[in-house]
């Protein structure tokens, strides 16, 4: 299965648009990684025409609260519906499986031994502050953890996070439908 896993960054935060709505948001940064280069990269808002086909032609797009956020934003700038193609969301498949919500820095601590390298409110902060490249370093390596804890669920079927008394817990995974091809996605951008 070809995959491409992303992450978005914005420009700017919820109380700057008023509403818990990711559509009002602003893209700054994407980041890929494509599975079959093996190649990351990085995407500014002038850079989505080189995105799109790179999303058409995977098999499954994946990333981490993807469903209810990245694809959400990022349906605004896409030329048809962000929601026609399969998306692999590693939280909601989690939060599917216990019922409630962890974040990336969290379980791929637990699971991985790694940590993401900054929160997210920085990133809006150093893009304001024109550090784009900061922007962006760091939108990849939450690409990483992201792409490293996918293989690690798909692999292992399950992954590790700490209960409320700091004991690390086991939680089986059911990534059954993962390699499913979906036969239902659109194509809005490739010449064909």
């Amino acid at each position: 299965m070809r995959y491409l896993v992303f992450d978005i960054e914005t420009k700017n935060i919820f109380q700057d648009v008023g509403k818990n709505d990711p559509s009002l948001l602003d893209l700054s940064v994407l980041c890929t990684y494509e599975s079959e280069t093996g190649k990351y990269d990085s995407f500014l808002e002038d850079d989505l025409d080189r995105l799109w086909p790179l999303i058409e032609s995977a098999d499954a797009i994946i990333g981490y609260n993807s469903n209810h956020f990245d694809i959400p934003l990022l349906n605004k700038y896409y030329p048809g519906d962000m929601y026609r193609f399969k998306s692999i969301d590693l939280m909601k498949t989690i939060q599917d499986a216990l019922g409630r919500r962890i974040g990336l820095d969290a379980v791929a601590q637990a699971t991985l031994g790694t940590s993401k390298t900054a929160h997210g409110l920085q990133a809006v902060e150093w893009w304001k502050q024109g550090e784009v490249q900061k922007v962006i370093d760091y939108c990849i390596a939450d690409v990483k953890v992201t792409k490293d804890l996918y293989e690690y669920m798909r692999d292992k079927k399950h992954i590790k996070y700490r209960d409320a008394s700091g004991e690390i817990m086991q939680l089986e995974i059911d990534t059954l439908d993962w390699d499913k091809l979906d036969e239902s996605s659109a194509t809005f951008t490739l010449g064909f």
